[in-house]
Order: structure tokens, then sequence, then C-alpha cells
């Protein structure tokens, strides 16, 4: 029970450390601009990776209509209200209402 707490605690430092290390280099090291430029695409990058899985796939199914697969037509109406309104609580609000609605209706 005891190396359990060890490799925890180890496993927590060694975190800290590796992130504070991009910290504490970042401020006497400058990154090559085109290191800079491709570090603005992986936010979206990671973000299309969790969610398109959860939007296309059905039980293990991939299901690309919007009335057998009630996350891709909520997802495609919270797209939408996310362009149009630039709103993240309305675009989850909305999103989340049509899931239901969808959900309940078919």
């Amino acid at each position: 029970m005891e190396a359990i707490w060890v490799i925890i605690c180890a496993a927590g430092a060694l975190t800290f450390a590796v992130r504070l290390s991009f910290f504490l280099l970042w401020q006497h090291w400058q990154p090559p601009e085109v290191l800079t430029r491709a570090l603005r695409y992986v936010p979206p990058a990671v973000l299309t990776a969790i969610i398109f899985p959860e939007l296309f796939m059905r039980q293990g199914q991939l299901v690309l209509s919007p009335l057998a697969n009630p996350r891709l037509g909520a997802g495609l109406i919270a797209a939408l209200v996310a362009w149009r309104t630039r709103s993240v609580l309305l675009t989850i609000a909305i999103g989340m209402i049509v899931l239901y609605l969808l959900d309940y209706l078919f």
C-alpha cells in the first residue's frame, strides 16, 4: 500500500516538473516562428479528435444520418449557433436542448 503512494507522488512530481520546465524555458528561449505558427493548430486538432468520434459514432458504428444519430443533429445545430453567435454558453445550452429533443423524438 505504501509503494502506491510513492508511485503516485513521483508521477505527480514528474508531471509538475515537465510542465514547469516549459514555463522556465520559455523565458530564456524563443521558439522559431514556424513552431509558434504550428502550435496555433494544436487546440483545434485536439478538439476535433475528441469531438468527431462522439458525433459520428453510435454504438461503435459510423452513423451519418442526423435522424438516426441525435448527437450528430445536435452537433450540427450547435455548430451553427456557435458560428452565428460566438457564445459558448448559448452554444452549449442550445446543443443540449436539441440533443434531448432529438433523443426524445427519435
